[in-house]
C-alpha cells in the first residue's frame, strides 16, 4: 500500500483530505508548514505550482458513488463534469467486467461543462485470448459450434446454422475462438464478410488475418464488439467513480458536481 499524508482540520473537526508526499518530519511555524524529506527543509505554499511535492509532480484524485436507484439495474450511458478542467475518469459498478475507462481529452467542453460517453472498455483489438473474465463482459457473445469451415489466403470462413445463429454479430466484431481442451480463447481475426445461404439455411463468417489450423467442427466460437464503434454503457445497481487530474494542471482546479444520465436495465 502506497504511503499517504492524512490531513486533520480543526475547522471542520475531520480528516478533509490525503496528500501524496510523505515527510519524515512536519511542524507548523509562523503561519507556515514545514517539512523534511531526506534531510531536506521544505517549505508548503509558498508559489502557485500544485501537486509538486519534493520535485516531484503527483495527480489529484476524487473518488465518489453514483447510487440512484440503489435496488435498479442500470446502464450509465454519460458523464458531465461542472469542473474548472478535464479529468480522466475510471468507471467500475457491482457487476464483473462492467467498467470504463475515459481519457481527459475525450470530454468536449459544453456551456461550461464536460461531456463524454461511458463506453464499456470490452474487449481490446490487441488481445490475442479471452479469458473467463472477459465472456462476463456485455462485449462478448456465442456463436456456437460450426458446421462447417475453411482457412487460406490470411482469413478463416466458418459456417454455423440459421437457427443458432446471434443477429448482433457484424462486420467489424472480433472474432475468437475455443478447441478441444483450451481454457481460453484465441483471437482468429476481424470479421470481414457475413453472408447467408439459403439454400442450406447457414451463414458464414470471414475474418482476418489468420495463420492458425484449419477450424474444427469441435470448435467453438465467440465474437466481441467493437468498443470504440459500439458504445454500450456499463451496468450495475451502483457506479463507483475514480476522477484523476491531469499531471498537466499545475494551477488551482474546481470540480463542482459530477452527473451521469442512466436509464434502467430491463433483463
Amino acid at each position: 500500500m502506497a504511503n499517504y499524508t492524512l490531513t486533520y482540520s480543526e475547522g471542520s473537526k475531520g480528516f478533509p483530505s490525503f496528500y501524496s508526499y510523505f515527510p519524515e518530519y512536519m511542524i507548523g511555524m509562523n503561519n507556515y508548514l514545514y517539512s523534511f524529506n531526506k534531510g531536506q527543509l521544505y517549505r508548503h505554499n509558498t508559489n502557485a505550482t500544485r501537486n509538486n511535492y519534493y520535485g516531484v509532480t503527483y495527480s489529484s484524485f476524487i473518488k465518489t458513488v453514483i447510487n440512484q436507484s440503489p435496488l435498479e439495474n442500470k446502464l450509465f450511458k454519460t458523464l458531465n463534469l461542472q469542473s474548472t478542467d478535464a479529468w480522466g475518469v475510471e468507471v467500475l459498478t457491482d457487476i464483473s467486467s462492467q467498467q470504463s475507462t475515459i481519457d481527459s481529452t475525450s470530454f468536449e467542453k459544453k456551456e461550461g461543462s464536460y461531456f463524454s460517453y461511458i463506453r464499456t472498455n470490452g474487449v481490446s483489438s490487441t488481445s490475442t485470448t479471452l479469458t473467463e473474465a472477459d465472456y462476463k463482459s456485455r462485449t462478448v457473445g456465442g456463436l456456437g459450434n460450426i458446421v462447417g469451415g475453411a482457412s487460406g489466403a490470411g482469413s478463416i470462413f466458418v459456417r454455423f446454422s440459421e437457427s443458432n445463429w446471434d443477429g448482433m454479430v457484424s462486420i467489424g466484431d472480433l472474432l475468437y475462438k475455443v478447441s478441444a481442451g483450451d481454457t481460453t480463447a484465441t483471437f482468429a481475426g476481424v470479421i470481414t464478410n457475413i453472408t447467408f445461404d439459403s439454400s442450406t439455411n447457414r451463414y458464414e463468417v470471414t475474418a482476418g488475418p489468420y495463420s492458425g489450423p484449419l477450424p474444427l467442427l469441435t470448435d467453438f466460437y465467440l465474437y466481441a464488439k467493437n468498443s470504440v464503434a459500439e458504445s454500450l454503457g456499463v451496468m450495475g445497481h451502483y457506479a463507483e467513480i475514480k476522477l484523476t487530474l491531469p499531471k498537466t494542471v499545475e494551477t488551482a482546479s474546481e470540480l463542482f458536481a459530477i452527473e451521469s444520465d442512466l436509464m434502467k436495465s430491463y433483463p
